[in-house]
Order: C-alpha cells, then structure tokens, then sequence
C-alpha cells in the first residue's frame, strides 16, 4: 500500500513539472522577439564621444551635460583618459593639449617632444603638468571646422572622478590610447584605473593596445567593466604586438581570449570605393558575435563628408549600420549623440509604408535634385520614389515656344551648355542679369534636347560634392512630359508649376509662358481632372493675377527676401490672388553668426488669414544649417514643422523630408529629447557675448508696395531676325556681344599661356 501511494505522489509531481514546463515553455515561445540582432537582443548604445563633442568643446562639462541632455536616458559618456605628471585621470582627447586646450596660451614655453609608438611628436604633454598646473587651463574646439563661439566659455579639465560625480552617467566608458606612451614615463594607467573603480562606477575601458589588457586581466572582479579592444586602421601596427590591426582581425578567437568586444572604424563594416561609395558589407558584425563579442563603431559625425550613398544624411547613415535587415552593431559612437539617439528610438525598424505621425507637404525642389541633377526624368522619379507629396517643374520656354522644366532660364546653371557649339549664343539680358549667359530662349527645343544636364552643386567651394557618379545623369523634361509622370502616379497628391520672368518674355521675346502652360495642362488633361492638385507659383503678383483670371488652379504667392514681418494689409493684399504663400526659412529663424536668434511671428499670421506656409529651401549638407540644428536636416525639420507649424517643406531631399513623417517618436504622448524642436536663440544663451561682432540690420517688413505690380503687358511680336540656325553656323557669325566675349577670352588665355612660359 505504501508502495503505492509513493507510486502515486511520483506520478503526480510528475504531471505537475510537465505541466509547468509546458506553461515555461508556452510563456517563452509568446515572449516576443527582440527587432535587434545584437549580441544580446539589446538596443545598440549611444556612446558620446566627449560627450556632445560636435558642438562643445570635446569633453567639457557643457558637451557632457549637453549629451545627457539630448540622448537616450542610457547613454554612455566617453572619456578619453589621458594621466598627468601627478598620476591623475583626466579626460581629454589626446597626449598632447594644444589642440583642445588654451594650455599653449597659458605655458608659452613648456613644449617638449617624445617618440609617441616610435614616432617623434612635439607639443605640450599631459604627463609634463600636475593637476594643479592645470586649472587655468579650459577647454576649447579641437576641430577648427567646428564653431569657435563656445571657446571664451571656462570650461575646465575635468577629472575621471568629476565626470562620474557632476555628470552621474548612466553608463561610463573610459578609453586608454596610449597605455605603452605611459609605461615608458613611468605612470601606470592600470593602477589608476583599479583605484578609480573603488569610487568610479566604470561601465567600459576601451584600449588599442593588447598588453594593456594582459596588465588588468582579473583586476576589477568578476562584476568588472567590460573590457573592448579598440582596432586602428587596418595597416597600422599594434604597438606591443608588432601585428597589423588588419591581422589581428582574421583571429577574433584570439581577441575573445582578453575582451568581450571589438570598437572598430565605420570602414570595417561598410567599406567606400575610391569615389567614397559603398561597398557591400563585411562580416564582421556577424563574425564577432559568433565569436561572443560585441562590436562598437567608431567616426561617426554629422559634420564630415559621408558616403554619397547617405545623401548628406547622417540618419541613414546610422540606420545602414543598425537597421539593414542583416545585421546590427551593439553600439556607435558620435560626436552627435542626439542624431545617433533619434536614429535607433525613432526611425528604426520603419518601413515606407509605416503610418505617418505628422502631415504636412513635401514639395521637391526640381525633383530630387540633391541627388540627380534637377528637372530631369531621374529627378523626378526618384522623388516620386522617396515620398513625395508635391513634384515642382519649374517652367522655361525655348525660342520656339516649348514650356520645359529647368531650375533657371540660363541654361549655363543647369547644363553643361558651356561646353558645347552653343556657347556662342552667349547673350547679356539687363533685366535678368547682368553677366553673359545662354538663354532658354536663345536655343529651340530640339537644341535643348541634346544638352547634357548637370547636377547642382551649392557647396563646391568646400569640396562638398553630390553624386558624383551621376552629376550628368538623366535627360530634361517638357513640361508635358512632366505632367504625365505626375498623372501616372498614383502617389502625388499635386504638382506645383513655377514661373518667372512672364513680363520680360511677353515683351521682348514675344513668348507667352501663361498661355504655354494652361495649354500644356488643357492638352495633358488636367483642366477637367481633380486627381492631381495643380499649384502654380510666381513671385510676380501680376502672374498668379493673371492665372486667376484664366483657370482655376491653386496659387501660390513666393516671398523671395527674407523678412522679419509681414503687415496685415499686404496680407488681405495676397489672399486677393493666392491661395497659400512660400516663405523662405530665415523669414521663419533668423540667424546671426549661424546662431538662430529668435522666431518670427510671420507663419502664424499669414495661417491666421487662412494661407497655408509652405518653406524653402531645406537641403541635406550640414553647411546649409546654422549650430542649432546640430547638421542634422531632421532636426531642422522637425524645428520647422513641430515647433513653427509649417504646412509645407520645399526640398532638394524629399528622402529625408517623408521620412520624417513616420517617425515613431512624434506618436508618443511624452516630448523626447532628441526629438524637441530648436528653441530660438537658446543655444545663444551658452555663447559669451564677446563672442559676436555688432548685430547686424533686421530683415525689412514686407508692405503693400513690396506686393502690388501693374499687370502682365501683351504680347509684343518679336522682330524678324535670322534664323538661329545649327551651332556651327553661329560659330561662323557670332553676334557682336559673342565677339566681344570670345575676345576676352582669348586675351585671358594669352595672359595666362605667356605667364606659363614665363615660369
């Protein structure tokens, strides 16, 4: 019996662990899994180089407290830990301080050289100075790119122990660079660091040298920080190794032996061409976590030339490295941890076809014309692609009356005309510029069909380049090709149709561009057809007037100067003839110094009389964006749209633009930091006021007479004169403004030949 009973409790425990495994196992198959694949299913880590390093100067209390202040709640702080004479940490970028510091200022003559891994190096050395000697020391930009205005603000050297005490970061990492460098002057980094960990909670330490790492094996415990080996470029020669850095990464056996991760440049990932394209992908990120170890990357920044695959976007740019299907790295480290931070919370793992969190317009700017030169069929297909609301054609007339697409009536800023036959068409216009150029409407159509486009290039003089490899792609649209690209999307919401300089090809080319362009729409069908909104644009009252009065499409009114005010009058004067109105963005944020100095009150009255704002013009590069928006063009959106109300964007990137509109962030009931929009002239309050020259005169006020034109004037009939003929006959019998030119020219050449010969 009692055999039995045992029998019987055996059975039931029994049926009772398979019952619990089975609610184990039911419990684990419902948990659901991690979008991540990192090592551990964790989110990447924003680790902040110096802190927000890409603004202030690298590893001052500002640029750390800035990154806190601007990032993920479980953002790491970096700190580059260099050791005084006194054998103390502190946090700075390299051995030698006159690159981010004031030191040269403050010891003129205390300037020695020491071999650096064998290399002779000249410059003031952390280890020549105790601490002491260091607190009239502050803190200045290293990168002479970067903004000089936060210098004058006494930022003092911090020690290891002050970050970790004033900062209280959720996560430190401490990067040894030169632990060798050290040994040699007799200063042990590793018996600074057993000793700071008894007071310093230390998440991480970062080191590029393998020796380092045999010294502090076992040293911290087992609850230690995770210890990360730090790889150079790939030919460069780890110094207590005498091994490559390249070599070293074929055995990540060997590196799992010491660390538990790698911190490796961006190159190792995703490698660039010769012509700074991506490559495919490595294995690395792969690679290591079979191996166990986690993988870091290191160099990322917004204001740097990226790969041109990125389009001057530091958001896609991170997204390529955590949210590319493949792969995922487990953490990055910039000197823009806001940037990093609404890259992984807010845009990863978004499809295009998420649900939008924010409406409002993306109108292009001659198409994607920030990748592919404007106004041509590329352009606009990949506008159309990349989200679109709005495609623009702005329109010119060829001598023989075709409306077309072209962002100017010079064909000089658009295509490569100069280089061609054409070049002797070269006129001079009073009314449209005083310089040379070749007209649209010096060349027919057929003529202008075998131009070459050219790709705009705003910031050629700082060696920022788009597209390189597409600068001359695509052919150029008329406008009835145009129109039925739009028609045949099913995407667009509208078109919008710019035109200028009506009244000076009315009078003095006899060329009508409002009738060009109501017969173009009557022709295409979109006079009978509600499908696709049509917008016409002019900064020419006269013209929208004269639209009015003929159709009835939608127009918009184009403010060109940047004003700081707009009276009520000149309002009630516009809403006689538009429909809505495009400001440009300094008429929104004035800037002084690229400083944002304060807001406008222009949107909010011109939506109060009814006429939606429609801005321009955003643009990628980080040069087109003053310091407050960090050279992030997101973060200049989302200031545009969140925190003025804009209705519309006017971009050469409309990517980037419809991509903020599914941003995750924005459907959240809390304001996330790093999705805050730009508080007009807050970032000024950080800069010392001797930092600035005398304010310059405000914008002007935009009045009734800044508005009122006589009407459009009549067509007046063109003389006669000689047909224009094909390139080589004009060679043979240029004009006289075209023999004056070419005689310049040639004057110039001589010059320049006879100094040559000179030499």
């Amino acid at each position: 019996m009692r055999g039995l009973l045992r029998a019987s409790s055996l059975l039931l425990c029994g049926v009772i662990l398979i019952q619990l495994l089975a609610a184990q196992i039911h419990a684990q198959s419902k948990k659901p899994k991690s979008p991540w694949p990192t090592l551990t299913g964790d989110p990447p880590l924003v680790i902040a180089r110096g802190g927000f390093s890409g603004l202030f100067p690298d590893s001052s209390y500002d640029a750390y407290n800035f990154a806190i202040l601007t990032s993920v709640p479980d953002a790491v702080l970096w700190c580059d830990v260099q050791l005084t004479k006194d054998a103390l940490g502190i946090c700075f970028p390299d051995l030698t301080m006159s690159n981010s510091s004031s030191i040269e200022a403050v010891y003129p003559t205390r300037q020695k050289s020491y071999p650096v891994n064998g290399v002779p190096t000249s410059g003031w050395f952390t280890i020549d100075f105790s601490l002491k000697d260091l607190k009239d020391v502050n803190l200045i930009r290293g990168i002479l790119s970067r903004s000089e205005k936060f210098d004058g603000n006494s930022n003092p050297i911090m020690t290891v122990q002050s970050v970790s005490t004033q900062m209280k970061p959720s996560f430190f990492w401490l990067n040894v660079q030169h632990d060798a460098f050290y040994a040699q002057h007799n200063l042990s980094m590793s018996s600074f660091l057993v000793a700071a960990s008894k007071t310093v909670l230390i998440d991480f330490i970062s080191s590029p040298e393998v020796n380092f790492f045999k010294k502090i094996a076992g040293r911290f415990g087992r609850n230690g920080p995770s210890l990360v080996f730090r790889f150079l470029g790939q030919d460069e020669f780890e110094p207590t190794t005498n091994r490559t850095y390249g070599s070293i990464l074929s055995n990540l056996t060997f590196v799992k032996t010491f660390a538990s991760g790698i911190l490796v440049p961006k190159s190792y990932i995703l490698p660039l061409d010769d012509q700074q394209y991506l490559l495919p992908h490595t294995s690395l990120v792969q690679d290591a976590h079979k191996a166990g170890l986690e993988v870091f990357v290191s160099g990322f920044a917004n204001d740097i030339d990226i790969a041109h695959d990125y389009s001057f976007d530091p958001v896609s740019e991170y997204l390529s490295f955590v949210d590319n299907g493949n792969f995922s790295v487990d953490g990055v480290l910039s000197d823009f941890p806001i940037t990093a931070s609404a890259s992984l919370d807010c845009f990863s793992h978004v499809g295009r076809n998420a649900t939008k969190q924010v409406d409002f317009l993306v109108i292009t700017k001659d198409g994607a014309s920030g990748d592919y030169p404007g106004c041509t069929d590329l352009a606009y297909k990949k506008a159309i692609k990349d989200g679109a609301d709005v495609i623009d054609c702005s329109v010119q007339l060829s001598s023989d009356g075709t409306p077309f697409c072209l962002s100017s009536i010079d064909l000089g800023n658009s295509t490569t005309v100069s280089l061609t036959a054409f070049r002797n068409r070269s006129t001079t216009v009073p009314e449209l510029g005083s310089l040379g150029a070749i007209y649209t409407f010096s060349l027919t159509w057929a003529e202008i069909q075998t131009l070459t486009p050219a790709i705009s290039n705003p910031y050629r003089v700082t060696s920022l380049f788009r597209n390189p490899k597409q600068k001359n792609a695509g052919k150029l649209f008329s406008l009835s090709d145009f129109l039925s690209l739009a028609k045949n999307s099913t995407s667009l919401s509208g078109v919008l149709i710019s035109v200028e300089n009506a009244a000076y090809l009315r009078e003095e080319q006899g060329l009508d561009v409002v009738k060009a362009v109501l017969d173009t729409l009557t022709q295409t069908g979109y006079s009978n057809s509600t499908a696709t909104k049509v917008m016409i644009q002019s900064t020419n009252s006269s013209v929208l007037v004269d639209f009015k009065k003929q159709s009835q499409y939608e127009t918009v009114y184009k403010v060109e100067e940047n004003i700081r005010d707009i009276l009520d009058s000149a309002i009630e004067d516009i809403k006689k003839f538009a429909d809505a109105v495009v400001i440009q963005k300094l008429s929104v944020f004035p800037v002084a110094q690229s400083f944002i100095t304060t807001q406008t009150n222009v949107v909010e009255k011109l939506q109060k009389s009814q006429l939606p704002v429609y801005v321009e013009l955003f643009q990628n590069e980080f040069l087109s964006q003053p310091y407050d928006f960090f050279a992030d063009a997101t973060v200049e959106i989302n200031s545009y749209i969140t925190g003025a109300g804009i209705n519309g964007t006017i971009t050469e990137f409309p990517f980037t633009a419809a991509r903020y509109k599914r941003n995750l962030c924005l459907g959240r009931k809390e304001t996330i930091p790093y999705m805050a929009p730009a508080q007009p002239g807050a970032l000024l309050t950080l800069v010392s006021p001797t930092a600035f020259p005398p304010a310059e005169a405000p914008n002007p006020v935009f009045t009734d007479a800044d508005v009122t034109e006589p009407p459009l004037p009549p067509v007046t009939a063109k003389a006669p004169t000689s047909s224009p003929g094909t390139p080589s006959t004009n060679a043979q019998a240029p004009s006289g403004q075209t023999r004056i030119t070419l005689s310049l020219l040639l004057s110039v050449f001589a010059m320049v030949l006879a100094s040559l010969l000179l030499l």
